[in-house]
């Protein structure tokens, strides 16, 4: 089975917690300790609630009995009887990414967010605002991202200000400006992943450029500034075969984790989609390269949400395997929420189907493509209706299934999806 593949409510990374929606429970309010885990916040939830542990850091969901014990309160959300942990949404998000710029010199060939040296930057005024309606919703943890975050003078202001708050900040980077100077200002980051597609020659094919070496001088002055790093992988046709390589060179930089990204059609990563993504071939091989990856290293080795479909199809894999190793699916509208860098929500950083509102503090409840993001999972067509692994998986990637104009469908390469349409055929 899996080396541990932590999801997004169970990464190794430090997590900010809150308490009751739009509450937190923090500090010398709290009972210090949870089994001999010392907690720092909490929130409430129809189930119990969520607790932040601080060593480890970790998120962890607790029943009603438990969360009284460690100070929650959930009035009227356990009026009704416990719905446990399969609940369609939760009372607020746990991670918002947030766009902090649309700049971004480097050009990537596959660039989701279609990142330009002349984006749109908010001032710090307007991030700080967005940080602060982030912490009234009950946010635990803030993923700042761009463009290239990194770049921003002010962002060390930005992560002071999210502490601050009660959020967790962590930042998503190529590595562009990050000095020795740059990392020590950063340092109040609970963790920074650094872009890195594959040595020189393989980033190179993947990225259009040659940016592995700034990428890789990043990683040292971070973690030279005591800086927890993590290596993002975007896994594409030309680098999927050189996946031990990759993990070669993963453990030669220290990485405490290697996360697996799905290519996606968002942004220029549109333009050659059909030619980059991978083959049937390459996915149905992927489950047995990766628990070969998984037993050769000793960092976490993670995979993103829309590559659970994949995973999903391998007979050696199966619903309490996945449930076991935190392997989740499509989290949008469940919960996760992005604010871009104009200040709007949508579910997911590569959503483009449609403008969303201007963020604000009824974003997490009344956003429709949230909303619509939830009624899918939780009615998702055939043969992911049938699927014995739906409950994890949640329907697939819903940007990869807008491809062919409705973003509503089956994703279209997954390996059951694939046999489902064979057989009907």
């Amino acid at each position: 089975m899996f080396a541990p593949f932590p999801g997004p409510d169970a990464r190794r990374n430090e997590r900010g917690l809150a308490a009751e929606p739009g509450r937190a429970i923090d500090g010398p309010a709290l009972p210090s300790m949870l089994g001999g885990v010392r907690i720092r916040r909490l929130r409430a939830e129809r189930f119990g609630a969520i607790v932040a542990t601080d060593e480890p850091p970790a998120l962890v969901s607790v029943d009603r009995a438990l969360a009284r014990k460690l100070g929650a309160e959930g009035g009227a959300l356990w009026e009704a009887p416990s719905p446990g942990l399969d609940v369609s949404v939760l009372e607020g998000p746990t991670e918002v990414h947030l766009a902090v710029t649309e700049r971004c010199p480097a050009g990537c060939s596959g660039c989701y967010a279609d990142a330009r040296p002349d984006g749109h930057a908010p001032t710090l005024d307007e991030l700080k605002a967005r940080l602060d309606a982030l912490a009234d919703l009950g946010a635990f943890s803030v993923a700042f991202g761009g463009g290239e975050g990194a770049l921003r003078e002010d962002l060390p202001a930005l992560v002071a200000h999210a502490r601050a708050r009660g959020l967790t900040p962590t930042l998503t980077t190529s590595g562009l400006g990050v000095d020795a100077a740059r990392a020590r200002a950063l340092a109040g980051l609970a963790q920074v992943n650094v872009s890195w597609d594959g040595p020189a020659e393989v980033y190179e094919a993947v990225r259009g450029y040659r940016g592995a070496p700034q990428a890789e001088r990043a990683v040292r002055h971070l973690q030279a500034a005591g800086v927890p790093v993590g290596l993002n992988t975007v896994l594409t046709r030309e680098n999927v075969g050189q996946l031990e390589a990759i993990g070669e060179g993963a453990e030669a930089l220290g990485a405490v984790e290697l996360q697996l990204l799905r290519f996606k059609p968002s942004g220029r990563g549109s333009l050659d989609y059909l030619a980059r993504r991978l083959t049937p071939a390459q996915v149905e091989a992927l489950p047995g390269a990766l628990r070969r990856l998984s037993a050769r290293h000793p960092f976490a080795l993670r995979v993103d949400c829309a590559m659970v479909p994949f995973l999903a199809a391998d007979p050696e894999v199966g619903l309490e395997a996945l449930q076991a190793f935190g392997v989740m699916g499509c989290e949008a509208g469940r919960s996760l929420m992005t604010v871009d860098a104009h200040g709007r929500t949508a579910p997911c950083s590569f959503w483009r189907d449609a403008p969303g509102a201007s963020f604000g503090a009824g974003s997490w409840a009344e956003d429709p493509s949230l909303e619509r993001f939830r009624e899918h999972a939780a009615a998702a067509p055939e043969p992911c209706a049938s699927c014995p692994v739906r409950r994890v998986c949640r329907g697939g990637c819903r940007i990869v299934a807008g491809l062919a104009g409705d973003p509503w469908r089956p994703d279209p390469e997954c390996p059951r999806v694939r046999a489902h349409a064979t057989a009907d055929s």
